[in-house]
């Protein structure tokens, strides 16, 4: 403001004195004045004689800016269309946050409770307008979209920033409720992951949230200098892969950002909404419970209230919530994959921050790219499919395998007799390519189940890279014969195709695919 002219109006500014102020301010505006600021704060009254002060003023001083004007002024001055030919600040009330309670903090400000009813939310950013503007615009658009949040009705002045203000009445965030009720775990875990699927099952329409993508690309590049070459080309190859997705990602969600009041849970903190692969969401929610505080325990007690240990059981309990399995080689996958994004920006923010000057700094650098480097060797791919099982093809990793499967399919109402054919035919078909896909080398095999989209029948999909075989062309054996008569194998494979509806072989693409079906409902 120190570069600009700036212009005070007081009083009242009517048919009677509109001349006068008009000369006096053209007085005070230096010839050529190309910008300039009205302060409107001691400005009472202004009628249509006042408002074409200001369209001349307008006209001769291309880049100028009204402030501090109050709410009566303000009213006027947006119905008459001059809030749309030039930038018109209202005034601010004042709200002090000392001695407040910190009940939220997300990647651009801090959230406080000013009183039982109330709380404001405090911008990083001191000339923050822009950014409330914008998320009071993606808070709305989230309710009108089904997702349960707060919006901010009024703007305040916070010491030297800005603030908007919520009500929420007697609001518990999740991070207290863990703190203090940690029997609760299991609750919470519950009401987080339903809050995280319905965030991510909702499709936004074109152009109304940023692309988290746009980022990562960001991470990933700056991430690049830090690496050796063939794992920063690597990291940037497999970003760049993350199909594009209008679904929702909250961007922040962690449990400072879920609220519990009066029996609803609500989202806060919406100003880092946006659109993109789940993956990225994974990936801030490992920073907020691990990847912060995986070197120095006591950052998650200072900004969550609860301790490490919580926080990874917390996280690993949502996971295993979220992709509806106990399998710990599935967790592990889509904890790795969104941890190689979380490194790359924790990479990012050490160095930003200047923290690789300091030792300890420097420590948590190498930590973090050899974490990354270690990472990357791993996986080819960042994306996740939550139905399907990647594992080595060993007999000892049978138990996990049909728990997975049985993990995908427990929606449907099964007996125990279907359930045991069900765990035979996923034997024999896993066994059958332990044994034989890449013998006597080693390989992996994919497992993919769930229901039919109409819930009439089981659907379970195996594909291994190993030598080509289709075990449905071996003859079935002859059961009918006595013991003496009987050959030793091929009654896995008559099994399955006694037990399945449907069985099918195909090789595509290097790849045995071999799909089965198991009907719930009969056919008519």
């Amino acid at each position: 403001m120190s570069d600009q002219t700036v212009i005070k109006l007081k009083g009242r500014i009517d048919s009677g004195n509109s001349q006068s102020v008009q000369d006096e301010i053209l007085s005070q505006l230096p010839k050529g004045t190309v910008s300039a600021v009205i302060d409107a704060s001691e400005l009472e009254y202004i009628s249509s004689a006042g408002l074409r002060v200001i369209l001349r003023i307008k006209k001769s001083v291309p880049k100028l800016k009204i402030c501090g004007v109050s709410s009566e002024v303000y009213e006027i001055l947006d119905m008459t269309g001059f809030t749309e030919m030039m930038t018109v600040e209202k005034a601010y009330r004042t709200v002090s946050v000392e001695g407040c309670e910190e009940i939220g903090r997300g990647a651009n400000g801090t959230i406080y409770r000013i009183d039982k009813d109330n709380v404001v939310k405090v911008y990083n950013n001191p000339d923050a307008l822009e950014d409330i503007r914008h998320e009071r615009e993606v808070a709305r658009l989230a309710l009108i979209l089904g997702i349960p949040t707060a919006i901010s009705y009024d703007v305040v002045k916070v010491g030297n920033g800005y603030g908007s203000v919520f009500e929420l009445l007697n609001a518990e965030s999740f991070s207290k409720i863990l703190a203090k009720h940690p029997e609760k775990m299991d609750w919470c875990v519950k009401e987080y992951v339903e809050m995280l699927k319905k965030i991510h099952s909702t499709h936004v329409p074109k152009g109304k949230l940023p692309h988290i993508k746009e980022k990562g690309l960001v991470w990933a590049r700056f991430a690049q200098d830090y690496l050796p070459r063939e794992a920063g080309e690597k990291l940037l190859a497999m970003m760049q892969a993350i199909p594009e997705s209008d679904c929702m990602v909250h961007g922040d969600y962690h449990t400072k950002n879920v609220e519990l009041q009066d029996g609803e849970v609500l989202l806060i903190d919406m100003d880092t909404l946006s659109v993109g692969d789940p993956v990225f969401e994974l990936s801030a929610m490992f920073n907020a419970y691990k990847g912060f505080c995986e070197l120095d325990h006591q950052i998650i007690k200072d900004f969550q209230g609860f301790d490490y240990e919580t926080a990874d059981e917390f996280w690993h309990k949502v996971l295993a919530a979220y992709l509806g399995t106990s399998s710990q080689t599935k967790i592990r996958e889509v904890e790795d994959k969104a941890s190689i994004i979380s490194y790359a920006r924790l990479i990012r923010h050490v160095v930003r921050r200047g923290l690789e000057k300091t030792e300890e700094g420097r420590a948590e650098l190498e930590h973090r790219k050899k974490r990354l480097v270690e990472l990357l060797g791993k996986y080819d791919s960042l994306t996740f499919d939550p139905d399907e099982l990647e594992i080595d093809a060993a007999v000892s990793n049978l138990d996990e395998v049909q728990s997975f499967v049985m993990d995908k399919i427990k929606g449907a109402s099964i007996d125990a007799r279907t359930k045991m054919q069900i765990d035979i035919v996923v034997e024999e078909e896993f066994v059958n390519i332990s044994s034989y896909a890449y013998a006597p080398g080693k390989g992996k095999t994919w497992i993919r189940a769930g229901l039919s989209e109409d819930a009439s029948e089981i659907v379970i999909r195996f594909r291994d890279k190993g030598v080509p075989y289709d075990p449905f062309a071996r003859e079935d054996p002859d059961v009918t014969l006595v013991a003496e008569d009987r050959g030793v194998g091929g009654l896995g494979i008559y099994m399955m195709k006694q037990f399945m509806d449907e069985y099918s072989h195909e090789f595509r693409d290097g790849q045995n695919i071999i799909t089965l079906r198991k009907c719930l409902i009969a056919k008519e």
